[in-house]
């Protein structure tokens, strides 16, 4: 008998590809100020675009949640992992590439993915810093491995020269791509160097070379362990809005470069 589920929702043009629960902002008593993750991170990030005028709550998408059923669907009770659930259940998906540039290795779908000639790995990473798995590093197809305190110019660099080859390499149905925000300078736990400007070219960049080629991304904001990341993260949503790349009825844009001013001279 087929499964029967009700995470799948006709979603009105008129809202924006920005998937959001006030659920994501974790709360225990104020222990979670304790952490060095901002646990409450994405709500600041909706704010700003509120603020900014960007969107209301009407034009966000609120996924559901999925039961036990839906995710056994394709994992055992053991284990579980998302993407593999678009291979099974969503139509025209056969071919991924994971594009990870956060801080960290990205051990967790490395192993997932292990010898799954499906999806391709392209993973930029601080190679002095955890978790340093190296049986993992042997599903990513692509490895850049940087140095402590790497800055903007070598990082967007090697971040673009990288990505044209990975999608040369390996065309895919769709794009999940981590854009972890511990790449920022002054983050201990990156340890990288990465402007605030940086994080926001890097974005485009990334959002550019991908849309060219008319495959749908997936943007996760992942780490990132600075207060100020959530201003940034919705500066970069805004310049994405801005040139064309995101949006309700975003247009096809050129994987060139762009004259377009990013961001004011400073960010807070």
């Amino acid at each position: 008998m087929p499964h029967t589920t009700q995470l799948y929702q006709h979603v009105p043009e008129t809202r924006w590809p920005i998937v959001y629960s006030p659920r994501y902002n974790i709360t225990f008593m104020g222990l979670e100020k304790l952490h060095p993750f901002d646990a409450g991170k994405w709500g600041k990030v909706i704010s700003f675009l509120k603020e900014e005028k960007l969107l209301t709550d009407s034009m966000l998408v609120e996924a559901r949640e999925a039961s036990d059923e839906d995710l056994l669907v394709v994992h055992t009770r053991r284990y579980l992992n998302e993407l593999k659930f678009l291979f099974e259940r969503v139509e025209g998906i056969s071919r991924a590439t994971i594009i990870d540039l956060d801080a960290h290795q990205g051990n967790g779908h490395e192993r997932d993915f292990m010898g799954d000639k499906r999806v391709y790995i392209m993973d930029v990473y601080n190679r002095h810093i955890y978790p340093g798995d190296r049986f993992a590093k042997q599903a990513i197809r692509r490895k850049v491995e940087l140095e402590w305190a790497t800055e903007d110019d070598e990082y967007l660099t090697k971040v673009e020269r990288n990505l044209e080859k990975a999608l040369q390499e390996h065309r895919p149905d769709v794009v999940v791509y981590n854009a972890g925000t511990d790449v920022l300078e002054g983050d201990r736990l990156g340890g990288l160097s990465i402007s605030p400007q940086g994080i926001v070219k890097r974005d485009e960049l990334v959002f550019r070379m991908v849309r060219s080629l008319q495959v749908p991304i997936l943007m996760v904001t992942s780490g990132g362990y600075q207060k100020r990341t959530a201003r940034i993260i919705a500066d970069s949503i805004l310049n994405l809005y801005g040139l064309g790349l995101i949006g309700p009825e975003s247009a096809s844009v050129s994987a060139q470069n762009s004259d377009s001013p990013l961001l004011p001279p400073e960010v807070p």
